[in-house]
């Protein structure tokens, strides 16, 4: 694919968010769900040709970088967390590249997806975003590894929106996927739906511990026949976060979804992906898989902490010719 073929304006790398109809879930088949397949070796194949099938250069590449900046979903989630740390965060979700960088691209007004914190953290988020149109997503349901007492989960979903979180991570029960319980799972990610009222809901598969790219494509289907608004790799806390065949394997669920059902699922790669030139593959993967309206926010984020930073590095190598050092773009 040419430079011509994956081009991104300027005018259009951050379009106003459009929503399609929230996927309101269909009736749990378990017969379509057995009936999923991954071929391992042939997702593999494909995807370790990604990186060196699309180049984009020049402004091209500028505007891919830009786009990938409004699908961002700027994360902490650290112990050490603190509400002047958010407060931070928040600032650089508002202007996520520096002031002068953003003029020259004539990109004023860009801004990240959302910004991702911890229940504690919600509050001083929803209020340093406020008049922003930047939504708050909180991780929730014992967040990162899904463990705590059932009905404290659900609570915690409720805690989190009154708090104002306008989307809910939540992670699955992973041991419903290892165990090929499918109901357990659908009704688990059903409820977590209903406790989410208006707030979207990702559901984090934690792709890294499910074992094979059966399970990802299964689980993948089970928690959209549930309701979930988007589908989301990983906490970012597992020894194996996104990757390329996971990504494949997830996006090409949510297609045969959509097909059979007409309701649009969003994707979430989240955890390692901290590189410029990652991201662009990602972007490249979304378009040919599912198409330029998936490039939006409302059906794709990246989840991370510091692609932020390494993109803001490119774009002031693009403008300049010379690479800055990291602390002229600071994160929080």
């Amino acid at each position: 694919m040419n430079t011509t073929d994956t081009h991104v304006t300027r005018a259009d790398a951050h379009l106003p968010q459009v929503h399609e109809p929230r996927n309101a879930g269909v009736a749990v088949d378990l017969s379509w769900v057995r009936a999923v397949q991954a071929n391992t070796s042939a997702i593999e194949r494909r995807a370790a040709t990604l990186p060196g099938r699309r180049s984009v250069k020049k402004d091209h590449q500028a505007a891919w970088l830009c786009k990938a900046i409004s699908l961002i979903d700027l994360t902490t989630l650290a112990g050490d967390d603190t509400e002047g740390r958010v407060r931070r965060l928040c600032a650089k979700a508002r202007q996520p590249a520096r002031a002068d960088i953003l003029d020259a691209l004539g990109m004023q007004g860009l801004t990240t997806g959302a910004v991702c914190v911890y229940h504690e953290m919600v509050a001083p988020a929803v209020e340093a975003l406020r008049g922003s149109g930047i939504p708050v997503a909180a991780v929730s349901t014992g967040f990162p590894a899904g463990l705590s007492p059932y009905r404290l989960r659900l609570a915690e979903i409720g805690e989190s929106v009154a708090a104002g979180a306008d989307e809910i991570d939540i992670v699955i029960s992973r041991r419903h996927v290892l165990q090929g319980n499918w109901q357990a799972l659908y009704d688990e990610m059903r409820e977590m739906r209903a406790a989410c009222g208006e707030a979207h809901v990702k559901a984090i598969l934690a792709t890294g511990e499910l074992g094979t790219l059966r399970n990802v494509a299964r689980a993948s289907l089970v928690c959209m026949m549930a309701g979930a608004d988007f589908i989301k790799t990983s906490t970012g806390k597992e020894g194996v976060n996104a990757t390329l065949p996971v990504s494949l394997t997830m996006i090409r669920a949510i297609r045969d979804y959509e097909t059979r059902t007409g309701f649009k699922v969003g994707y979430k790669p989240a955890g390692g992906i901290s590189k410029a030139k990652d991201a662009l593959t990602y972007l490249a993967l979304i378009k040919d898989e599912l198409g330029n309206r998936w490039l939006q926010p409302d059906l794709f984020r990246f989840g991370a902490s510091s692609l932020l930073g390494d993109i803001e590095r490119q774009l002031e190598h693009h403008l300049t010719g010379a690479y800055s050092v990291g602390w002229r773009h600071a994160v929080g």
